[in-house]
């Protein structure tokens, strides 16, 4: 009887440790609803996009929001408006960017403007320009002219040939995407500046404006190609692209229609970041010898001849490098608001 009863009691002793479970830790252990109560309460809290909201609304209404971006396109509509009206905000001052004034500058003290800080006062609002006495304000207008005016044409010559290029690529595929992205590969690899620099020394009797944006576009398509053919890889497989394409709709019916709308929000971002670039790259180029000739006038050329007179008259070199440090920043804060606005994706998280 004894050994019956031990025998029996053995599995019923054994059973509630074979059935014990294992331990789960406290975050399993937790009920099931309370983990995604607590995630929502640490995860940062999501922007709310009022329904029917255009991209275009939620832009102007997330411009209106943050100051920065209200003064840095402030900046960018004075800049804009400089450059269109140079020739009557020249004449507003009353000197042309090529008229030398002698009596502003002092012939015994090598040409040197004056009156204090370079010569600024009610005749020449930002002073003059040593030895030769050309005023500085109507310089600076044309030279926003200048540096603007090469710095759009050259990024629409960017934008369309690279959003072109992408969409081909993207959409088409096969032969036409690996030729294309070969000879993306190909441009990028070119050392662009060097090239440039190559390029616009040999050329003599052009016309320096000209010669300067069609070189400049020749090097910077590529990465809006590749921005594009990435969102229109992601674009041609949507429903309503198949429903169109079923429908008989023609590939350019198609990626006029279905797929440039899917992608002019990258674009708009990446063309507004592209600006200071250009305004860069000209002044890079001019400060060099290389861009825009005398006598007309560029903020980097000004810069490159203010550096021999930055001890005797340092608000010179002071001038144009104020302003070109301005509509760099001005058009990088706009360009790094509205990618992050049209292409959150593609921003900051």
């Amino acid at each position: 009887m004894t050994d019956n009863r031990a025998t029996a009691s053995q599995p019923a002793a054994s059973q509630p440790a074979a059935s014990l479970p294992t331990d789960p830790g406290p975050a399993a252990s937790r009920p099931a609803a309370s983990r995604p109560a607590a995630a929502a309460a640490t995860a940062p809290p999501a922007r709310t996009v009022p329904p029917g909201s255009s991209p275009w609304q939620l832009a102007r209404r997330e411009l209106r929001r943050r100051p920065t971006v209200r003064v840095s396109l402030c900046v960018v509509l004075l800049f804009v408006l400089m450059a269109v009206g140079a020739p009557w905000l020249g004449a507003l001052g009353g000197w042309s960017p090529n008229e030398f004034d002698k009596s502003a500058i002092d012939p015994y003290l090598a040409g040197r403007p004056l009156g204090p800080f370079g010569g600024i006062g009610s005749a020449h609002w930002l002073g003059v320009e040593p030895v030769t006495g050309r005023d500085l304000f109507a310089r600076i207008v044309a030279g926003a002219q200048v540096s603007l005016l090469i710095a759009f044409a050259a990024t629409a010559i960017v934008v369309a040939v690279g959003t072109a290029a992408g969409i081909a690529a993207g959409y088409f595929g096969g032969r036409v995407d690996a030729v294309l992205s070969r000879l993306m590969d190909l441009t990028m690899s070119f050392p662009s500046l060097i090239f440039m620099i190559a390029m616009l020394s040999v050329a003599k009797d052009v016309n320096r404006i000209v010669l300067m944006t069609a070189v400049i576009g020749l090097f910077g398509w590529p990465g809006v190609a590749r921005v594009v053919r990435g969102q229109t890889l992601s674009l041609k497989h949507r429903e309503y692209v198949d429903a169109a394409r079923v429908a008989g709709a023609g590939s350019w019916r198609i990626l006029t229609r279905d797929v440039l709308p899917g992608v002019a929000g990258p674009v708009i971002a990446y063309t507004t970041l592209l600006i200071p670039g250009m305004i860069s790259t000209e002044a890079a180029l001019s400060y060099l010898g290389v861009g825009v000739r005398p006598p007309t006038p560029s903020w980097g050329q000004m810069i490159a001849e203010s550096v021999a007179y930055y001890e005797t008259d340092p608000v010179y070199f002071v001038i144009p490098s104020v302003f070109l440090f301005l509509a760099v920043l001005a058009f990088t804060l706009l360009g790094d608001a509205l990618r992050d606005i049209l292409d959150p994706r593609g921003g900051r998280t």
